[in-house]
């Protein structure tokens, strides 16, 4: 029973953790280089408007829930460390609460919180916005790589 519950566990994190890193793998290769070639004020007012849809129950769930399933991932990595797998368990989900939860939340959403307090045709948002991009997006190419990974030792360890 205990062993069908860490593969569905596991499962589910590599899935999540998966469908995350293709959302950010967007917003990295085609989203954030669109919105770089529009002027500012429209491409302030395009993200203001993803930043706000992005908080919706579907994408809140892959991303928080993922987190919660490494979570409990991560405490049987710990106290199983004899499993075959628990090492790709526990780094996969450290990478994925590091590095796609940790960054967005250190990084990503004071970015966005800066954004959505300026005017897109302003001047004080046209300069924000040039730093924003750049910022923005190496810090996503940051959560791309590290869901990516994670869902790499999900799929490891589900192997094993």
């Amino acid at each position: 029973m205990f062993n069908n519950t860490l593969v569905t566990l596991t499962l589910i994190a590599a899935i999540g953790s998966g469908l995350v890193a293709g959302v950010f793998f967007a917003f990295s290769t085609f989203v954030m280089p669109a919105l770089a070639r529009i002027e500012p004020a429209q491409g302030i007012a395009a993200m203001q408007s993803i930043n706000i849809t992005a908080i919706n129950p579907l994408f809140m769930l892959a991303l928080f829930g993922t987190a919660v399933v490494c979570l409990f991932l991560a405490v049987f990595a710990l106290l199983k460390s004899e499993q075959p797998n628990s090492t790709d368990l526990l780094i996969g989900s450290l990478l994925y609460l590091i590095g796609a939860i940790g960054v967005t939340i250190a990084f990503n959403v004071p970015l966005n919180d800066a954004l959505a307090s300026v005017k897109p045709g302003s001047p004080e948002g046209a300069t924000l916005w040039s730093k924003y991009l750049t910022n923005w997006t190496l810090w996503n190419h940051v959560r791309t790589v590290a869901a990516l990974i994670s869902t790499l030792l999900f799929t490891i360890a589900l192997g094993k």
